[in-house]
């Protein structure tokens, strides 16, 4: 076989033209050429071969056209890894408002469920105690009308007998053997006679049922509602002089509109709002939120020092457009302090000189009484075990320990009567369990700790070590402020919004509730925190109306609940119709 021989020359450029991979700048209009320019009017790689259809156009190296094309790729690539870390959080934030908007779905229809039972077990009370009431009333009627029946017939029967033997009497012949006879008779019959027997009813036969069940049935038609909004805080803003500045000691007002995703103004209320003016030592000044019930809100604050603060408006635990504001407080001028009495500012108040009293105090200097009998301080500001930031209630135990509401920090901290931290407990959410605005704390005989949760609207109840245990109140609180527990153990609830106190068993069935919204004598405007004197009065903190309010506990409880007033209802009846039988 002959063999052919090929040159190595002729080899290699056989393997050139046919098998050679094209190169990484290879033109892609001209095969086996390199482009090494650019063309920046048509934006495509140039060739040798190519340079000729684009002669008029601007040219460039192609390297430096790719060096710029993979910087900016780079640059690009970095943008959108940026994007990551804040998408991450984003993710992990609305994954957390799904999981507590779950969480409160199920605790709502927890509520609904019991709500409804505890109705139709009342409801059953309710025919339980009509039907006992009926058999009562029948009983007692009924033993009247009997007696009386049962006398008519003993009198109708004796009548009957006597004239049977009156008439035999008659029928036969008259002797001296009969003559003892008819005389009994005679006797027997005038007796018969004249004989007092109950002829007219002496009861009647009445045995109504008066049902008005159409009230009943429109209020259970009404019964319940779901409460919501669209609001976000993203959209909505806040507007009023005291978003920059106020004056010290006069009211400063803030108007909130809160709107949808879309900046579509909410037209209902209810959103839940929180606020806080912050001095500059890291204390909180309070104020009072106003429902208007249209998708607007107002915020009333008064600041007692001047300053500059920090004013901070959150919608559902995130700040709203703009905040937290800086906030400005002033003292008022002397002119225009002495414009608002009405003089000018030269004008001097003529005035005599005071007399000297007995009780009064002379004009000088003294230190702090407070300071020096200081004896220990707890905490420095911040968010680490044993610092707080936002402080609100606070209670003793019996077991030496000193437990304190942090708001902010969304936990109870726990310390020593020495100060010595002890421990903390609380998870931030709007779960049963969970703390989202702690603001009132109290320790419960039991050693329970009882906590008011203003912004989750219920009193959280946890064991001594800090386990949660359960919860009260919830659908009819709207912002529990402080809470504290009397001599009978019952826990005293302050309703800052609803302007009302409760009463609660630690079971969480409400006993009694007092007070509304005004500025009367039994009235409150913005009630903050309770307590419990040793004669089992409870005495209330009225914010607006600059006073404290005391009430006795005694007068208010008069009946504890429907099921104990029907069973009286019952057992009154009973014991009316035993005594009846024992006079009969």
């Amino acid at each position: 076989m002959e063999t052919h021989q090929h040159s190595p020359d002729s080899s290699s450029e056989e393997c050139t033209v046919l098998e050679a991979p094209p190169g990484k700048n290879a033109c892609p209009q001209h095969a086996g050429k390199v482009a090494d320019l650019y063309c920046s009017a048509c934006e495509c790689p140039l060739c040798e071969d190519c340079v000729s259809d684009h002669e008029e156009h601007p040219k460039v190296p192609l390297s430096q056209v790719l060096e710029q094309h993979h910087s900016s790729l780079q640059e690009r690539m970095g943008a959108a890894q940026n994007r990551l870390p804040q998408i991450a959080d984003a993710l992990s934030f609305v994954k957390e408002i799904l999981q507590q908007l779950t969480n409160q779905r199920t605790s709502i229809e927890e509520d609904i469920q019991s709500s409804f039972e505890d109705l139709h077990k009342q409801l059953d009370v309710r025919k339980s105690v009509l039907l006992m009431e009926l058999e009562v009333t029948y009983g007692l009627k009924q033993k009247v009308l009997q007696a009386q029946v049962d006398s008519l017939i003993r009198g109708e029967g004796d009548i009957m007998a006597s004239c049977t033997q009156s008439e035999e009497a008659l029928a036969g012949e008259a002797c001296v053997a009969t003559l003892q006879a008819e005389r009994e008779l005679r006797e027997r019959l005038g007796e018969l006679a004249g004989l007092g027997l109950p002829c007219q009813p002496e009861e009647n036969d009445q045995l109504d049922l008066v049902l008005e069940t159409d009230g009943l049935r429109k209020s259970i038609h009404n019964l319940g509602t779901i409460v919501t909004t669209s609001a976000v805080a993203s959209q909505s803003e806040a507007m009023g002089a005291g978003l920059e500045q106020c004056i010290v000691g006069h009211p400063a007002s803030v108007t909130i509109v809160t709107r949808d995703k879309s900046g579509g103004a909410c037209k209902s209320g209810n959103a839940i709002l929180s606020a806080e003016v912050f001095t500059p030592d890291g204390s909180i000044v309070d104020g009072e939120i106003v429902d208007h019930k249209n998708g607007t809100y107002e915020f009333v604050y008064i600041v007692p020092k001047e300053g500059n603060f920090s004013l901070a408006l959150r919608l559902y635990d995130q700040h709203i457009k703009g905040s937290p504001f800086k906030l400005t407080v002033n003292r008022v001028s002397e002119a225009e302090g002495a414009k608002r009495r009405g003089k000018s500012p030269g004008q001097k108040k003529k005035g005599s000189k005071r007399a000297s009293s007995a009780l009064g105090t002379p004009r000088r200097k003294t230190q702090n009484p407070i300071e020096d009998d200081l004896i220990f301080r707890i905490g420095t500001k911040g968010r680490n075990k044993g610092e707080f930031t936002n402080l609100q209630g606070v209670a003793a135990s019996s077991s030496g320990r000193i437990l304190i509401a942090d708001s902010n920090n969304q936990c109870v901290q726990i310390f020593s009567n020495e100060g010595e931290f002890k421990t903390r407990f609380g998870v931030r959410g709007r779960s049963p369990g969970q703390l989202q605005r702690p603001t009132g704390v109290a320790v419960h005989p039991s050693g329970d700790i009882i906590i008011a949760d203003y912004d989750n609207k219920w009193v959280s109840i946890f064991s001594c070590e800090g386990k949660f245990k359960a919860k009260l109140g919830s659908g009819r609180l709207m912002g529990p402020k402080g809470v504290s527990v009397d001599q009978n153990g019952h826990v005293i609830v302050v309703d800052n919004k609803a302007c009302t106190v409760f009463i609660f068993q630690l079971t969480g069935k409400l006993i009694t509730k007092f007070g509304s919204r005004g500025n009367g004598d039994k009235q409150f405007a913005g009630p903050h925190f309770a307590a419990v004197n040793k004669n089992n009065e409870i005495i209330v903190t009225d914010f607006h109306n600059h006073s404290v309010k005391v009430s006795k506990e005694e007068e208010l409880v008069i009946i504890t609940s429907l099921y104990h007033n029907e069973v009286n209802l019952v057992l009154t009846s009973l014991l009316i119709l035993i005594n009846k039988d024992k006079k009969q």
